[in-house]
């Protein structure tokens, strides 16, 4: 059973960076859909980024596409994101998940998840 651990995530300014982390155990991320989710309250759980398993290239939601970006370190067996230009709209629970199923952005496929962490982008 794959487990994921969050770090990053905060209170940040308009225009700021952030990077956030999602290292996991029980089982290399190579083996899985890896990816990163967020939800505001009242909306739906959204797709952020992901890596297709067994697939270096990373896939990007059209909404953070050039300020984003999804990296991982096989090694550390540990997924980043990357944010940047962050806009008051990014603010969100940010939420990394590992997923076995066929597809890689559809939350409902993931069966693993982080512990979540908050991002709050506001002036």
């Amino acid at each position: 059973q794959v487990q994921l651990v969050q770090s990053g995530g905060g209170l940040v300014q308009p225009g700021d960076s952030l990077k956030l982390s999602c290292a996991a155990s029980g089982g290399p991320i190579s083996n899985y859909h890896m990816g990163w989710f967020r939800q505001s309250p009242g909306k739906e759980r959204e797709f952020v980024a992901a890596f297709r398993r067994s697939n270096s290239n990373p896939f990007h939601a059209d909404s953070v596409k050039g300020r984003f970006t999804i990296s991982r370190d096989v090694a550390k067996n540990t997924i980043y994101l990357q944010m940047t230009s962050l806009k008051p709209e990014d603010t969100a629970l940010y939420v990394c998940g590992a997923s076995r199923s066929l597809y890689y952005s559809d939350p409902a496929s993931y069966n693993y998840w982080g512990q979540g962490t908050q991002v709050t982008v506001s002036s």
